[in-house]
């Protein structure tokens, strides 16, 4: 059986940041944050850490996850994956509704149960940590309790967790408040058990350029901590603006059964200084020297390929996966696909809609496809326009979609939206007689093309090619493009420009000025291909 084979880098592509795993025997769990969308907390799963299948997502019912009028970035922030004695547990923050929050499941592929949420748990970044005694301890952040003396200046904070009761219980104690002098943003922190060490590991300087990775350990859960002589065990901060991985941070660590260890992080790759795809999830090696954590001995950088010593496990090739169970239900993460609405039922586990979704507006019809119903709701407001897709992926790429406009189109307009925030997002709308390229750039919109439709016809193949920081939009015609906007300047689109937490997203939707009953958008077909 192969043993040594390499992952490569970013593990998962696109908007996957904050990444948290776990190990239970041979499997490796891992989450990301999600924010706005809905369902939230992608779970996915792999065997050799090269290979990944989505198995679902943590927060699929709206009794989860509210997200009523949830600002883009906010929603759910980063989660944490333990898992103690046949339970599996995510911690994490909803900062629009409710806070801090655990629910738990006896598979990762779910059910989750509804949220504990924790009183008097404030902050963000939470996780949890099980000891060999069977305590489990809450970790968090907040600020300096004797006043912040400058933006960021926060504490790490540990305290035991009841999980009958789901009660904080007994002392709270403020114990690491970053490893460098005047840190700023101390978060994300994980502890682990290591020989007689207790360590913590966390992130600090903000989750931009200054992101960097630092660790601290203790004889005693509760401290005192010593700082690790040589942190920033890993950034990129000192490499340069121009340097193609930015923003390392926000790591995880898990060790296999073999005894070797791993860790995951977020990170970014700009296209000539703009980042489209947010935040992506890395892997590197860890090694082990003078009870530190060492991260790629010998390059102290993020690789692109990752050695891994591990049996290969491709998932549809395993009876026992997820994939091979759910008949392929859920696409390759990072892969290019096509999805044949009038083949299948449902959406699978990689489609996101903004918010929380009303079900009655996605109606599917055997043989037919994916019907939107259009609503007076725009992409341009918090709320939940009738629109779903899925992450980019790719800093080049292509989407289509086949739909077929209702007879009675009258203020209907649908389409593609490549989309990075409700004030940063480019849509293509067809509507009865003309198709439309828009830019919405601050909340403005600004027509980028335009052209007439073909006289009574309603069943269109509509575009979206992007190459880089450019988009291009039209239609199809006998295979031939028909473009409305060519060459479209997408720099806006970027975290550098719209700002947040979040990377792009491309999909359908629907809207119309006279919501009208019957009126629906039919979707037969919808492709992404990586390029």
């Amino acid at each position: 059986m192969e043993m040594t084979q390499y992952a490569k880098n970013p593990i998962m592509p696109g908007f996957y940041p904050d990444p948290s795993v776990c190990a239970v025997g041979e499997d490796f769990y891992l989450v990301n944050s999600t924010f706005a969308y809905f369902p939230g907390l992608p779970v996915l799963h792999s065997r050799d850490l090269v290979h990944w299948e989505q198995i679902g997502n943590v927060m699929e019912r709206a009794s989860q996850l509210p997200l009523a009028h949830a600002g883009h970035s906010q929603g759910l922030f980063a989660p944490t994956i333990r898992y103690h004695q046949g339970t599996f547990y995510v911690i994490c923050t909803n900062v629009s509704y409710g806070g801090n929050f655990v629910v738990t499941a006896e598979s990762p592929e779910g059910p989750w149960s509804e949220p504990h949420y924790l009183e008097g748990a404030g902050g963000i970044d939470p996780s949890l940590f099980f000891d060999t005694d069977g305590k489990c301890y809450y970790i968090g952040t907040h600020p300096n309790p004797e006043g912040c003396r400058y933006d960021g200046d926060w504490y790490i904070w540990i305290q035991e967790l009841d999980l009958q009761t789901w009660k904080l219980t007994g002392e709270h104690r403020d114990v690491w408040n970053g490893a460098l002098k005047g840190v700023h943003w101390p978060e994300g922190p994980h502890l682990y058990k290591r020989g007689d060490y207790y360590y913590l590991m966390h992130a600090e300087g903000g989750t931009g350029p200054e992101h960097a990775v630092t660790i601290c350990r203790s004889w005693s859960v509760w401290g005192p901590y010593e700082n690790c002589f040589c942190n920033p065990i890993l950034t990129h901060r000192h490499l340069g603006q121009a340097y193609p991985i930015k923003y390392v941070g926000h790591a995880d660590l898990i060790e296999t059964p073999a005894g070797e260890w791993y860790m995951t992080m977020l990170a970014v790759r700009p296209t000539e200084g703009y980042t489209t795809l947010g935040r992506e999830t890395f892997l590197a090696r860890v090694t082990w020297e003078n009870g530190w954590p060492v991260v790629n001995a010998g390059v102290g950088k993020l690789t692109e390929m990752v050695e891994i010593h591990l049996p290969k496990w491709l998932p549809e090739q395993d009876p026992d996966s997820f994939t091979s169970r759910s008949r392929g239900k859920n696409a390759v993460p990072g892969s290019s696909r096509v999805y044949d609405f009038t083949r299948i039922e449902a959406l699978g586990d990689e489609f996101l809609y903004l918010r929380n979704p009303e079900p009655s507006h996605y109606i599917w019809e055997a043989g037919k496809g994916l019907y939107l119903v259009p609503t007076s709701v725009t992409l341009k407001e918090q709320d939940s326009p009738s629109y779903v897709g899925i992450r980019q992926q790719h800093h080049r790429f292509r989407m289509e979609a086949t739909l077929e406009l209702p007879e009675s189109a009258e203020g209907c307009r649908a389409g593609l939206a490549l989309i990075q925030s409700n004030e940063y997002h480019l849509r293509l709308e067809a509507s009865g007689h003309k198709l439309q390229a828009i830019l919405c750039e601050k909340g403005q919109d600004s027509l980028a093309g335009e052209l007439p439709l073909p006289e009574g016809e309603n069943h269109l193949q509509l575009y979206l090619q992007v190459n880089g920081l450019k988009a291009s939009v039209g239609y199809l015609a006998a295979g031939r493009e028909v473009p409305a906007a060519e060459a479209l300047d997408i720099r806006s689109l970027s975290t550098e420009v719209a700002g947040g937490f979040v990377g792009c997203c491309a999909g359908i939707y629907a809207v119309t000025e006279q919501e009208s009953a019957g009126q629906r958008v039919l979707f037969s077909r919808l492709s992404y291909t990586a390029q």
